[in-house]
């Protein structure tokens, strides 16, 4: 046994499982990183550098992201029900009646404050009485009309491409978070496949010592650690029985964890009542959605005007009565984006759309769950697995170099 332990020979022997052990690790970790980092491009492009691959196509990754989930679970208008708009036109209300005042006065001394400095007490207080009994009434005709209307409104596909393709980094967390377990997977069985392909490794050099088996051997194991980790991941599709086990791959396994996860991420930092609202008001058809609020505020300002209208008139010129409707028609806007600023509120509507988008995404089949994950390994999958090999037949060389001293037969 003393003499097997000081034999060079033995260390030499051993050492090839453990090399390639040590190459199917670093070359599956290598693939997981390069895929997500840098966010940014590195180097000088466009061939000498590298950006991550989710990071390099944010976009596209976006848009593949949102076919094989968001819009397979909820609808513009499910979800827009689903934060129910009696709530939204509640929380509107409860936001704006304690500020009538500062909102009235603000417009008021900023567009007319001769006017309003000079208008009596009485008067005023005439005014924010109109405006507060209106609001009500007002702003439950404006979310019902937004709501019949929210499919043209709302482009709930490019508000999420745009943003997931400005903030890359969420976009790297959602696949990251969504698919933890089995980036750790594929991390950690580089090691026991590239253990087991050193063994044969081993055999092969020890029966025939040719100068390109450990050379080869290290690009075999850079290549198929990746390439079998990845079948691991997602296949079989769907659950097959081989005796007392039950087999299928390691993501689908997880569809109620992971779903739980995605729709957690999607509900509380993209599809938040705020993200929706200024998508709709700032959006393609944002100028609709202006001219909706403006529609509903036009009565209200008829109606406060009242007897005094003529005066009112009188008093801001020919067409300032007209600009006095738009630039209350502009604060309201300017109302409408900025209402939802509530944490609380927004959690609380959060949750109500992941109920249900939870619900239906666990109910997607294995060949639509998978497209959550497997489009991050897809794009330029052939680059990772040239990589890994081209690590794996540069280990070899300097295995079979510095290892076995150049040994060739």
């Amino acid at each position: 046994m003393t003499s097997l332990l000081t034999n060079l020979e033995f260390w030499q022997y051993l050492s090839i499982p453990v090399i390639a052990a040590l190459i199917g690790w670093i070359t599956n970790w290598l693939a997981i990183k390069m895929t997500f980092f840098p966010l940014e491009f590195i180097g000088k492009p466009p061939l000498l550098g590298w950006q991550g691959i989710i990071p390099s196509k944010a976009r596209k990754m976006a848009a593949i992201s949102v076919d094989a989930t968001i819009s397979k679970i909820g609808t513009v208008p499910e979800i827009f029900q689903q934060i129910d708009p009696k709530v939204l036109a509640t929380h509107i209300i409860h936001s704006v009646e304690p500020r009538i005042e500062e909102y009235v006065d603000e417009m008021m001394l900023r567009e007319y404050p001769t006017f309003w400095e000079n208008l009596p007490i009485s008067a005023r207080k005439m005014v924010y009485d109109r405006v507060r009994k209106s609001t009500p009434q007002l702003v439950d005709n404006l979310v019902d009309d937004i709501s019949n209307n929210i499919e043209d409104l709302l482009d709930i596909k490019g508000m999420v491409i745009d943003r997931l393709a400005t903030d890359k980094q969420l976009l790297n967390r959602i696949f990251l978070e969504c698919g933890d377990a089995e980036f750790k997977f594929i991390v950690n069985s580089g090691l026991y496949f590239g253990f087991l392909f050193g063994l044969i490794q081993m055999a092969v050099w020890y029966n025939y010592q040719s100068w390109w088996v450990l050379p080869f051997f290290g690009l075999l194991v850079g290549w198929a650690t990746n390439w079998i980790a990845l079948n691991v991941i997602f296949r079989p599709l769907h659950a097959k029985k081989i005796g007392p086990l039950s087999i299928q791959g390691l993501f689908l396994k997880r569809q109620p964890e992971v779903a739980a996860s995605f729709c957690h991420i999607v509900t509380h930092e993209i599809l938040t009542v705020g993200n929706i609202i200024n998508a709709i008001m700032e959006g393609p058809k944002g100028d609709r959605a202006g001219n909706m609020v403006k529609k509903h505020i036009k009565p209200l300002v008829d109606e406060t005007a009242g007897m005094g209208k003529a005066l009112t008139q009188m008093a801001f010129g020919p067409t300032g009565f007209a600009t006095l409707k738009n630039q209350v028609g502009e604060k309201a806007i300017e109302i409408s984006k900025t209402s939802f600023n509530n944490p609380v509120f927004e959690a609380d509507r959060a949750r109500a759309v992941e109920s249900i988008m939870v619900e239906r995404m666990i109910a997607l089949s294995s060949e639509e769950f998978q497209d959550l994950l497997r489009p991050c390994f897809q794009e330029d999958e052939i680059k990772l697995i040239l990589v890994g090999a081209t690590l794996g037949l540069v280990a070899g060389i300097c295995q079979l170099v510095f290892v076995f001293g150049g040994a060739l037969v």
